[in-house]
């Protein structure tokens, strides 16, 4: 086939692809996960359910994709804080605020069996790996500024990051997130270090 026709083809099914998802996804919000089908899908779309089925097996298949779609977006702008301009201080104080500003308003999105659908697979364990491994890399790297305490190890810190940010999930709005970073932030500072 020619090239032209092959990226027609490609960019026809990551449209379908991306319409499935985003379809998939207003649905669930309106009825909840356990109650959407694939007609339901099709229809909405403005596919058949033969074509539906060539791009996914089931409803649950689609909003894990989804899942991962979005897991893929905050990964990518964590990634992008943390290579970001600014100081090593800088760049983990934005990196910290935009972590604790996605379990601020993950908490606010879905109910709580499409959370347990969607967190249970090997994507979202990954994902954990990979925040934990970028938070860890860009503690050290303020460690070695000297902004970040050297007396407990960046792994660690990033543990305890990780785990108090989450907190967010719990906060009433945006201010309540805010303080949760300052206090997580003058933990991790230098002067912090236990004599």
């Amino acid at each position: 086939m020619p090239k032209l026709w092959n990226e027609t083809i490609e960019s026809h099914r990551t449209a379908v692809r991306a319409a499935i998802l985003e379809t998939t996804w207003k649905l669930v919000k309106q009825r909840g996960p356990l109650s959407v089908t694939m007609t339901q899908v099709a229809e909405g779309v403005g596919i058949g359910r033969a074509t539906l089925y060539k791009y996914f097996p089931d409803v649950e298949s689609i909003l894990r994709a989804h899942h991962q779609r979005h897991v893929d977006q905050h990964l990518d702008e964590l990634s992008k804080l943390a290579r970001g301009p600014g100081t090593a201080d800088e760049r983990l104080h934005a990196l910290l605020s935009h972590y604790a500003r996605i379990c601020h308003y993950r908490a606010r999105h879905g109910s709580a069996d499409l959370s347990a659908l969607l967190h249970q697979s090997t994507d979202v364990t990954d994902a954990e790996e990979r925040i934990h491994d970028l938070f860890t890399q860009m503690l050290d790297e303020a460690a070695a500024a000297g902004e970040v305490r050297t007396d407990i190890a960046a792994s660690e810190l990033a543990d305890y990051c990780l785990h108090a940010l989450s907190a967010a999930a719990k906060a009433p709005d945006d201010s309540a997130t805010t303080r949760l970073v300052e206090l997580t932030m003058r933990s991790l500072r230098a002067d912090s270090q236990a004599s």
